[in-house]
Order: structure tokens, then sequence, then C-alpha cells
């Protein structure tokens, strides 16, 4: 048992920035996140002794994520536009000069207000994940990635137009 705590720990510490993306994106604050995080790492723990290795253990624990973060958001009944930590907004903003750093801005304000799956598809697309590996996660097909982030794209692009 120790052997499996020690491992599932290992597992958590491997992939903590990619559980905290998913619960800054789906969480109201950060105190929503803090719980929504513990959430997720209970979900996974409660989980992890069914994994098969059918998928890479970071496809799994994307999927335990977004699923748990989905759910959470439903129980929650609010509908509360998420944001980015603050954090990377200013590292951002560091980085571009002031007209991208208001599209960037822009395009996370956006894809807060997106439906979960959605939202979902597009930080997986955002973290160059393959198609393939998106479907895998999302439980939906490789073509059905294509065409859902190309009506994503086409609808942010329609919805920005005018603020640029």
């Amino acid at each position: 048992m120790q052997q499996l705590q020690a491992a599932f720990t290992d597992m958590i510490q491997q992939h903590e920035r990619l559980v905290y993306k998913v619960c800054h994106l789906y969480a109201a604050d950060a105190e929503d996140a803090r719980d929504l995080f513990q959430e997720i790492v209970l979900q996974a723990w409660s989980g992890y002794q069914r994994y098969r290795g059918d998928a890479a253990i970071g496809t799994w624990l994307y999927r335990v994520a977004l699923n748990t973060a989905i759910t959470h958001k439903r129980k929650k009944r609010k509908y509360h536009s998420a944001q980015l930590p603050d954090m990377t907004a200013i590292q951002m903003a560091d980085e571009l000069d002031s007209a991208d750093a208001e599209a960037y801005k822009l395009m996370h304000q956006m894809i807060g207000t997106l439906p979960p799956l959605d939202k979902a598809l597009v930080l997986l697309y955002l973290e160059d994940r393959p198609h393939a590996e998106i479907a895998d996660i999302l439980g939906i097909s490789i073509s059905n990635v294509g065409t859902k982030l190309n009506r994503i794209k086409d609808r942010m692009r329609k919805q920005a137009q005018p603020l640029l």
C-alpha cells in the first residue's frame, strides 16, 4: 500500500501544473480552485488502483481532472466566468506588447465563457496536444475534435473582431 501511495504522489507531483490549469479554468475564484484541486486528487486516488494503463498516465489524469471539474461546475449551479490566475496574466503581459496583451486577455475571457466541453477542448488544443489524444481524453472522435475546434475558432474570431 505504501508503494502505491508513493507512486500516486509522484504522479500527482509530475502532473501538478496540468491539474492546476484545469482548476483555474473551471473554478470561480482561488478558493474554489483549491477545493477543486483537492476534489480532483481525491477522485484520482479513488480510481488510481483501477488504472489499467490503456492510456498514458497523464492522459488518464487529464480525463479525471476534466470530468471532475465539469461535475464540480455543474454542482455549483452558478455560472461564473472563469479567469486565469493573475500571475499568468502578469507574466504574459511582460512578454507581449500592449496590443497583444489585450488580445491575450480577451481570448482568455472568451475561453472562460465557453461551455465545459468546448473549454476543455480549447485548453487541450492550446497545450499542443495531438487531436488523437484530445479525442481520447474527451471521449469524442478525432474528426469531431477538428470540427469542434474550427467552429470554436470561427465563433471566437467573430466575437473578437469588433473588440480589437
